[in-house]
């Protein structure tokens, strides 16, 4: 009777290795299909007069020229316009001289704010939400060839008081954070199209 019961308790666990093995092995194969290299690796090579020249991430974000317009009537650029422009350079750049433009990118901005809470008793806006948004454009600067377009957003919200110094400094630091937001997304975006297009 205990030798039955041992040779059952043998059989269910001779299952569950032959069961894991299969599980670990079918893992591995599905896996053998991934290539996993880092973000800002070589991604292709070019081959100049004095030999071969690696090109990378970095260089192709580095090679792109921003040019960022309001939507609407807005004239000029205004403080959030500068600002995502700003960023993408710094982010493409990292305070380095830029290239020749080997891309353009073409950036439309536009903000909107709405109120997200309201004083009970005064009927007055306790809270705004400003929400960020950008549709954007990666091209080709000699071919004129879109590679690459989106849309990316961000919303941060301020609280409103009575005094109007504090409003404006506390709208402009929503503005700030919503755009920063943005700016990092289109970065991580254009820079994942370029290493998976190489």
């Amino acid at each position: 009777m205990s030798l039955s019961k041992s040779t059952g308790h043998n059989t269910n666990s001779a299952r569950r290795i032959i069961f894991g093995g299969a599980a670990v092995l079918a893992g591995a194969l599905l896996l053998s299909g991934c290539q996993v290299r880092p973000l800002y690796g070589v991604t292709a090579t070019t081959f100049s007069v004095d030999g071969a020249d690696q090109v990378q991430v970095k260089d192709q974000l580095a090679a792109i020229s921003i040019k960022v317009s309001p939507i609407g009537d807005r004239s000029g650029l205004d403080r959030l316009d500068q600002l995502i422009r700003n960023e993408l350079n710094y982010a493409f750049r990292r305070g380095g001289d830029a290239p020749q433009a080997a891309y353009k990118l073409e950036v439309l901005m536009d903000k909107q704010q709405t109120e997200v809470g309201v004083e009970r008793l005064s009927d007055v806006p306790s809270a705004y939400n400003v929400t960020v948004s950008a549709s954007f454009v990666l091209s080709d600067i000699n071919t004129d060839r879109t590679l690459y377009q989106g849309r990316a957003f961000a919303s941060a919200s301020f609280d409103f008081s009575s005094q109007r110094f504090a409003n404006l400094r506390a709208e402009r630091d929503a503005e700030d954070r919503a755009t920063k937001v943005v700016a990092r997304d289109i970065h991580a975006r254009l820079a994942g199209y370029f290493a998976t297009n190489p």
